[in-house]
Formats: C-alpha cells, sequence, structure tokens
C-alpha cells in the first residue's frame, strides 16, 4: 500500500484547487493507497520565519505533524495556485518553517555541500494558473515551478518530481475543467 500526503496550498476555500484535491484523493483512495492530507489554510501557525536559520524558533503543533506526514510519506502530491509566477505566501511560509535543517537538509560543516534527507520519496505538483502554460514556460521560464522542483523538493532529495500545470485557468470551459479534474484523478489512480 502507497503513503500518499496531499497537501492543498491555496489560501482560499471553494476554489478549482480544491475540486484537484478532491479528485486526485478520490483516485488514489480507490487505488487502495494510504492518504494522509495537511490543508495549508486550516493549519494554526506563524507564517514568518522571523530570525532565519539562526534563530530557533519553536514549531508550532501543526508544523510538527506536517513534519511527521512528510517522513510518513513515499509519495507527496502538493496542489496550489501559481500567483505571482511563484506559488502563494501561505505555501512559501509553510516551507520556510517545516522544510527546516535538520529535518529536510544538512549542511556540512566547512563545505558547500550538504546532505538530503527526505531521499526515498517522489513528487507530484499539480499548479493552476491564468496564465497560459506556453507563455509561462516561454516568457517567465517557469520560475515557480523550478523554484519547487529543484530548490526545494530536489534540494532535501525528493526525486522524481513530476508537475502538472492546469490553465489557463481564467478563460476555460466547464468541460475543460472536468478535463482537468478526470486527469488529475486518474494521476491518483496510478498513485503518479
Amino acid at each position: 500500500m502507497k503513503k500518499i500526503l496531499i497537501i492543498l496550498g491555496h489560501p482560499v476555500k471553494d476554489t478549482f484547487s480544491n475540486s484537484l484535491f478532491e479528485h486526485y484523493r478520490k483516485g488514489a483512495i480507490s487505488s487502495g493507497a494510504e492518504i494522509r492530507e495537511i490543508v495549508l489554510r486550516d493549519l494554526d501557525f506563524e507564517l514568518n520565519f522571523r530570525e532565519g536559520y539562526r534563530g530557533n524558533q519553536e514549531l508550532e503543533p501543526d508544523l510538527q505533524k506536517a513534519q511527521e506526514a512528510i517522513k510518513w510519506a513515499e509519495h507527496i502530491v502538493i496542489i496550489y495556485p501559481n500567483w505571482w509566477s511563484t506559488f502563494p505566501a501561505l505555501m512559501k511560509g509553510f516551507i520556510d518553517r517545516t522544510f527546516l535543517p535538520g529535518f529536510a537538509f544538512r549542511y556540512r560543516k566547512g563545505s558547500l555541500l550538504w546532505d538530503k534527507y527526505l531521499t526515498g520519496r517522489s513528487a507530484r505538483l499539480i499548479i493552476t494558473m491564468d496564465t497560459p502554460p506556453w507563455y509561462y514556460w516561454l516568457v517567465y521560464r517557469r520560475p515557480g515551478h523550478n523554484a519547487m522542483k529543484r530548490g526545494i523538493l530536489g534540494f532535501c532529495g525528493i526525486r522524481p518530481v513530476r508537475i502538472t500545470t492546469i490553465g489557463s485557468l481564467k478563460v476555460s470551459s466547464e468541460a475543460r475543467r472536468q478535463q482537468w479534474l478526470r486527469k488529475v484523478e486518474k494521476l491518483g489512480r496510478k498513485l503518479i
């Protein structure tokens, strides 16, 4: 039985990201996966990483549980909107506060190298956007995708990281949205 953690990173309720979350979960459950969920907007934690890596900011209970779920998971699915070419502040705050040295990685003393603590896990990013995906790739060079895939998850040892880009959402028809929901449910059934 595959252990899948699904993280919903949209700060607003009743969005298309919520529907994607539900459809992926439905597909994964139908394939017999063991599921845990984190809905970031429901967590109680300070978004600001006040002192960075110099300080000793205590982890709130919700972030401690999130770290336990990340360690438990074999596959992590993160669903969020692309805002300002990256991700919402809620998602960034969660990453800053959760993917910490000693948990997700460790810098080696006197070296530019680091140890990756989250190896053995794969990930799927499901990202909605209003920008047409081809424009995001050609003009902006996918900064949010690159940051999440390489600069965060890859840095901590999570690989492969596959990306499903959904857009342009704001001009999509209901039929197109239903296609995306079916596609995401199928990804859940395949447990990828």
